[in-house]
């Protein structure tokens, strides 16, 4: 990581480069909207084919979502973090058609543990689910050529 790079340049930049290798948010229609240093958004729509039993929108579907955002939110500081803990709540069922949106923002940051919150709302602002995801910061950096100290924060 560069000396002269902007918080916001590193986090775009750690975005882009896991972006370029993430297979599952591309393959599921998911879209990179926004990132900065600790936050994320990123949103996705309801397909007929990401539906459950019940015709309704699939939690696990929501949950992918929102661990997107949390993903993105916790590796904007060219430090590899990762998924300790999650948990998510669902409010709402979303619908085929319905864009739902994953807002992820940073709580908490000690040493190698992080916090993130993530809500999940659908186009008119309604919120479908919360998600709370733990962090932990391992070994390496995310961007070419950087090292950033194996995890230390």
């Amino acid at each position: 990581m560069a000396d002269d790079q902007t918080a916001q340049e590193i986090a775009e930049a750690c975005a882009a480069s896991m972006w370029e290798r993430d297979g599952v948010c591309r393959d599921f229609g998911l879209s990179l909207d926004r990132v900065a240093p600790g936050e994320a958004v990123l949103s996705m729509t309801v397909t007929d084919r990401m539906t459950n039993g019940h015709g309704i929108a699939h939690g696990g579907l929501v949950f992918t979502l929102a661990d997107a955002a949390f993903g993105y939110a916790s590796n904007t500081r060219d430090q590899r973090t990762v998924a300790q803990h999650c948990a998510i709540t669902f409010i709402q069922a979303a619908s085929v058609g319905d864009r739902l949106t994953a807002t992820a923002l940073e709580r908490s940051l000690a040493g190698r543990s992080g916090i993130y919150d993530v809500t999940v709302t659908d186009q008119t602002g309604r919120t479908v689910a919360e998600f709370r995801g733990h962090s932990r910061t391992v070994a390496g950096a995310i961007l070419p050529g950087a090292d950033s100290g194996q995890g230390a924060r």
